[in-house]
């Protein structure tokens, strides 16, 4: 119910001289804290507005919050326009936002993003699932809420390591792979699951500058990635599974991760 991965500090990239300039990380700063100001004014037209108004708004929010923080984003494949369990990697902060910038689904988080400024609104408005990771027993309201949601037709987006890591090493991965729990949901409602792979480049090759691990603090990430030039996210779409009535919710969920892992976890690494 906490899972942990073995990413520490020595996971990330050195300390090295800042890609862009001053001036350059100073507005794309301030364009960020624009970004959240619309957003906060999105969060309050989100229940006004039609569903698929709403979504474009969201995904057009989210397109344009990359874009000012200087990542580029690269989608491979359709992302599904019907209801779906979209299950993904968790490398960083900014999987949500690329995420959302390729199917602006309903999202499972923590129960601390609610409390954060802005985002925490416009998620709630989003109609995020937040979930409580101190109660285990709430697990299975959890599961059924996404799975109302799922019924809704909505598609409905998580994290099933349950934690962020670096991406790139194996041995550092989450113990126990993807968590079933929520794929129950997916079982219970005949609802396809779409695994996304999420990948970060630096300079044209694989990197963790965008991870966000450990004891970091958001703001450390956060501008590690300002100083970045040429850091995308490359979204991948990977074929759809369309679980059986009364499938194994851990069959799935192995499935959907070898999907984006063709490889399993290793033994996870102690904390540095």
């Amino acid at each position: 119910w906490r899972p942990a991965s073995g990413c520490g500090p020595d996971c990330l990239p050195p300390p090295t001289t800042p890609d862009v300039s001053r001036l350059r990380r100073a507005g794309r700063l301030l364009g960020v804290l624009g970004m959240l100001l619309a957003g906060a004014g999105l969060a309050a037209l989100l229940p006004l507005l039609p569903a698929a108004r709403g979504r474009a708004a969201t995904r057009g929010w989210a397109r344009w919050t990359l874009r000012t923080l200087g990542v580029r984003l690269v989608a491979r494949g359709r992302a599904p326009r019907g209801r779906a369990l979209l299950v993904a990697n968790h490398v960083s902060w900014l999987d949500v936002l690329a995420v959302l910038a390729v199917s602006p689904a309903r999202m499972l988080a923590k129960r601390e993003v609610r409390r954060w400024p802005v985002v925490g609104a416009l998620a709630a408005a989003a109609g995020t699932v937040f979930v409580d990771r101190s109660r285990p027993r709430d697990l299975p309201a959890t599961v059924a809420r996404v799975a109302e949601s799922l019924r809704s037709g909505r598609p409905v987006a998580v994290f099933p390591e349950g934690t962020t890591w670096c991406g790139a090493a194996t041995d550092c991965r989450p113990a126990g792979g993807f968590r079933p729990a929520m794929f129950q949901a997916a079982v219970a409602t005949g609802t396809p699951v779409v695994p996304l792979d999420l990948a970060y480049r630096y300079g044209g090759d694989p990197g963790t500058l965008a991870a966000f691990l450990g004891e970091e603090t958001l703001w450390a990430s956060m501008r590690r990635v300002l100083a970045a030039r040429d850091l995308t996210v490359v979204v991948t779409v990977r074929a759809a599974l369309y679980p059986a009535p009364g499938a194994d919710r851990r069959a799935l969920a192995r499935a959907a991760e070898a999907a984006i892992h063709p490889t399993p976890p290793g033994p996870a690494r102690p904390q540095a």
